[in-house]
């Protein structure tokens, strides 16, 4: 099963595409999709759009599994990015309805252990649990790798984590 996973945001979305064969995890491919600042945010949301249906071109994911957004300060900031969460969910929606999400907690949980464990903790587990040379950077991209191994990790019962 090809999984592809997904660090929403606007400036940097995080993606993630990681292979899972029973209990075996291979790492496929990982990066980012940015977008410039000084644009205007309609074109900024039609390039993640562009980008997430490369993706889905490329990768042919079986499932896509989102980190669930959580804004606790900056509202503008969250509007944002909420934006642009849409615009992949959108992208993605087109070719399969195997959507997924999970919290940070969540993902933390799966891939550490330990729901309370730090960034640094997350990432050096993504590593090790793909057999990587490095920790992938930037962090964005391990977060979304993180929120691959969760889903992969969380097959017995992905009903539970679709996005209704």
């Amino acid at each position: 099963m090809i999984i592809l996973g997904i660090d929403p945001g606007l400036a940097t979305l995080g993606y993630g595409v990681i292979e899972a064969d029973g209990d075996r995890r291979r790492l496929i491919q990982f990066g980012t999709l940015t977008t410039a600042a000084g644009q205007p945010m309609p074109q900024r949301l039609r390039s993640i759009f562009q980008g997430m249906n490369q993706l889905m071109d490329i990768y042919r994911p079986d499932d896509v599994a989102f980190e669930e957004l959580f804004f606790s300060k900056n509202i503008t900031t969250g509007m944002a990015v909420s934006a642009a969460r849409g615009v992949a969910l959108v992208a993605v929606v087109e070719r399969t309805e195997n959507l997924y999400e999970y919290t940070p907690m969540q993902i933390k949980q799966a891939v550490t252990g330990y729901g309370g464990a730090d960034k640094h903790q997350v990432q050096h587990m993504v590593k090790l649990l793909l057999h990587m040379q490095d920790i992938a950077r930037p962090d964005d991209a391990a977060d979304a790798l993180a929120v691959a191994l969760t889903h992969a990790n969380s097959m017995a019962m992905k009903k539970m984590f679709r996005i209704q």
